[in-house]
């Protein structure tokens, strides 16, 4: 299958070429390739979704068959946290089975990284003409019925360098990345981040050099009273590097808090605001919410769980995010600590815009 065998930078070297000719001059060797080549990323696509599928069915059909006492949670091999644990009894996610199904174009429970090849006359930035012909080949593949929300569509005619020609699948339209807190894009901020599990995305839309937590942005309101009544004080030790190539353990303070997912029985716990969508597994459990310990962190976490959540505040500390909503919402979900039944997130505050 030529869509799996060729080099990814031959779609970009052959969309360079096509471009820079003009039409009037293009051999007929290289209007083939271009032909060629857009065949060769719609059956691409229609393969990856089948994956899914296939993979999908398997998953079900030997869960199915599979006799209760055997399904089994597997402890997790790293350390319990020593600031926030969290209860076996009631809210550990189950521990996802390998049920056999490999496949080097497809995981389960990761963001298939579909392809389109729509060579782009302004470069590796995609005009809004070309987001549209990326949605018009989708349709030419035949697999917009196949398509769900948070499925990243990759134009590979631009090249492979960060997050270039990646776009998300919203239900009705392709999307592009957010620029806010990152130069090579996060996930675009109207994507609910809790319907998808923490490591939806892992890979497929890449991190920056700068930090390898990605970006999310999640309401805690639902959760504020919890996350008040949790709040603690800490001093937290990390390890940091000089500009010589050195590292220091340095004792910082954070403001650390909790609050808890977990659905009741089979009734799910639904996301406000997003057309009926639901918190994923992945994300039952223990959210560990972390901000500075300064009282501007303070209260900007003040804020971002609601109004009434907290006393009111005293003293004229003001919070930084001011009425600007999403900036509410913006969070990094800590990797380094995270862990099946645990996620840590942190707060990211104005100052970490780009712009």
């Amino acid at each position: 299958m030529r869509g799996v065998t060729l080099p990814t930078h031959e779609y970009a070297r052959t969309a360079q070429t096509f471009v820079q000719t003009h039409a009037s001059r293009r051999e007929r060797a290289l209007i083939d390739d271009v032909q060629h080549l857009t065949a060769a990323t719609r059956a691409y696509t229609r393969v990856v979704l089948r994956l899914r599928a296939q993979a999908e069915k398997e998953t079900s059909r030997s869960t199915a068959h599979s006799p209760s006492s055997r399904t089994r949670s597997r402890a997790s091999s790293r350390a319990p946290s020593p600031t926030f644990s969290y209860s076996t009894h009631g809210h550990r996610p189950p521990t996802p089975i390998n049920h056999g199904f490999k496949s080097p174009l497809f995981r389960l429970r990761r963001a298939p990284l579909l392809r389109c090849f729509v060579p782009s006359p302004d470069g590796d930035w995609l005009s809004d003409a070309s987001v549209l012909e990326c949605e018009a080949e989708l349709k030419r593949a035949g697999v917009l019925h196949l398509m769900r929300v948070g499925d990243v569509v990759w134009d590979v005619a631009v090249g492979d360098e960060g997050n270039v020609g990646r776009l998300v699948w919203d239900g009705s339209y392709l999307i592009d990345l957010d620029y806010t807190y990152s130069a090579v894009g996060d996930l675009p901020r109207y994507l609910p981040t809790l319907a998808f599990s923490p490591s939806y995305f892992h890979r497929v839309v890449r991190t920056g050099p700068a930090s390898s937590n990605p970006i999310v942005r999640i309401d805690l309101a639902p959760w504020g009273e919890e996350i008040a009544a949790n709040l603690q004080l800490l001093q937290d030790r990390v390890r940091t590097e000089t500009p010589q190539g050195t590292y220091h353990n340095v004792v910082r303070w954070v403001h650390r808090s909790s609050f808890v997912l977990r659905s009741r029985g089979a009734v799910r716990i639904a996301i406000p605001e997003s057309n009926g969508l639901f918190v994923d597994p992945g994300w039952y459990g223990t959210v560990v919410v972390e901000t500075e310990g300064t009282n501007e962190s303070l209260a900007d976490l003040q804020d971002r769980c609601g109004p009434g959540a907290f006393p009111p505040r005293v003293g004229g500390v003001r919070s930084s995010l001011g009425n600007d909503r999403d900036s509410k919402l913006v969070f990094r979900i800590l990797r380094e600590k995270s862990r099946p039944g645990e996620i840590w997130i942190r707060t990211v505050g104005p100052k970490e815009r780009l712009n």
